[in-house]
């Protein structure tokens, strides 16, 4: 998701997604435990998406 496509959804959304990607972590996290990820830096991306997520609800609440 660009930061254009994510200042256009509401702080609801926004939310979600956050809640959506935060459950991705914890379940990549769990199969990197227990086996090699085919691609480890998929958590690094799914970590700064859900930085950028906060970051956009931090500005439009202001």
């Amino acid at each position: 998701m660009k930061a254009k496509e994510i200042r256009e959804l509401s702080v609801e959304e926004i939310e979600k997604q956050i809640a959506v990607e935060r459950e991705q972590i914890v379940h990549l996290r769990f199969q990197h435990a227990v086996a090699d990820l085919p691609n480890p830096m998929i958590m690094r991306d799914k970590r700064r998406l859900v930085a950028q997520l906060e970051t956009i609800i931090r500005q439009k609440s202001v």
